[in-house]
């Protein structure tokens, strides 16, 4: 047992990582605090699934936009530098998140205001954060590993968070949640202080030669193209379930803060689960194989969902939901950073940022406007079969070989 746990947790080794590590663990857990207080305070405030859709459209489509240039900051600059910059920018906006609803004076219309400010943080931010993971771990036969691991810190989080936030939302009000989240960013602010990180030399090409590189190697290497694809697909339709998670914990199951951040929670114990199953792999060289089976099958699990009526029902579903979307996601990402060029590190997996968190805002604002008009069961429902369509068909193709 306790080799089995020594090989899953390899990348701890080394110290970086392990300070790394540390920090982004408390912090995330902050921000799924935040994210679900956040979506419910549009709720209590609308009662409009529309706004649930715009306030997520606001908060990830600025990193559509301009995670090309969040990935040409993280190739320019020292990654650890920026990343503390970016993380001292969130903090601010935590702040006053908590203070607008403490006073009392919150609207829908701040709350799409500071997603977008922070989503136009996050476009810089999540490249850097990802392309810096190599460059923690001493080993490269760890770097899959270290990847992994980076999953586990979102999802154990993604399962922590929501569980406390409901609570606290109920007991105590969503203020709370956004400051505990401004507190929690200090964590990975001293952790990446403690680093000593040694990086290639930054790249010196005028932006518009430099970015337009990095899109034409990302679209002209047939896998990195096959799995940015995919990753876009499951995002534009299975992420609309937190989206609609608010009205469909009201709406269908009768339910509170509580009962939201509890089917939250089984999404994230799902997903946790997943980066579980990909950390005790031994290689990554069956990743495309396993992609090519979990992915239809997360979207007929989020089939189930939206057919469920009960809780015995949905919570089941949803952890599958959450294992699939994290295991195809997660190991499309490892097989990306094992195989791209340094020197393009930042911009590729800016793009690949946008492919996963840039396209989901598109599938939010989809989700919303359609749940408007049919409600969130029967676009939940649609977005499922369409999603386990297009992966079965993206997931076999010779590009993902």
């Amino acid at each position: 047992m306790s080799e089995v746990l020594n090989h899953t947790l390899r990348a701890l080794r080394h110290r970086n990582y392990r300070l790394y590590f540390s920090g982004q663990i408390i912090s995330v857990a902050g921000t799924w605090m935040q994210q679900i207080a956040m979506n419910w305070l549009a709720y209590r405030l609308t009662g409009s699934a529309m706004v649930l859709g715009v306030v997520a459209f606001s908060g990830q489509i600025p990193i559509l936009l301009l995670g090309p240039l969040g990935g040409l900051l993280s190739d320019r600059f020292d990654r650890r530098r920026l990343l503390m910059a970016t993380q001292s920018l969130a903090m601010l906006q935590a702040l006053l998140l908590a203070a607008l609803t403490a006073s009392g004076h919150v609207q829908a219309w701040h709350l799409a205001l500071l997603a977008m400010f922070l989503g136009a943080v996050n476009a810089a931010d999540i490249p850097a954060r990802q392309s810096l993971a190599v460059y923690l771990v001493d080993d490269k036969d760890d770097l899959a590993n270290a990847i992994a691991l980076n999953s586990f810190t979102m999802n154990s989080a993604r399962l922590i968070g929501p569980s406390i936030a409901g609570v606290a939302v109920a007991l105590v009000g969503e203020a709370v949640c956004f400051l505990i989240n401004a507190l929690s960013y200090l964590a990975v602010l001293l952790a990446l202080s403690a680093m000593r990180v040694q990086q290639e030399k930054a790249v010196r090409q005028p932006a518009g030669h430099a970015l337009r590189e990095g899109f034409a190697y990302a679209f002209g290497t047939p896998w990195i193209r096959g799995a940015l694809l995919l990753v876009a697909s499951l995002s534009f339709f299975i992420t609309s379930y937190a989206t609609l998670m608010p009205a469909v914990a009201h709406r269908v199951f009768g339910g509170t803060a509580h009962t939201y951040g509890l089917l939250m929670a089984c999404a994230g114990g799902g997903a946790l689960f997943g980066t579980l199953f990909l950390a005790s792999r031994k290689d990554g060289a069956s990743l495309a194989r396993v992609v090519s089976w979990i992915a239809p099958g997360t979207g007929l699990a989020l089939c189930g969902f939206a057919l469920s009526t009960s809780l015995w029902t949905a919570v089941p579903a949803l952890i599958l939901t959450g294992f699939g979307m994290i295991v195809s996601v997660a190991a499309s990402n490892t097989r990306i950073q094992t195989g791209v060029r340094n020197d393009l590190r930042g911009r590729v997996m800016a793009i690949f940022s946008m492919a996963f968190m840039g396209i989901s805002p598109l599938g939010a604002l989809a989700a919303g406007s359609a749940a408007e008009l049919v409600g969130s069961q029967a676009t939940l429902l649609a977005c499922g079969i369409l999603s386990s369509l297009s992966a079965f068909v993206l997931s076999r193709s010779p590009a993902q070989a």
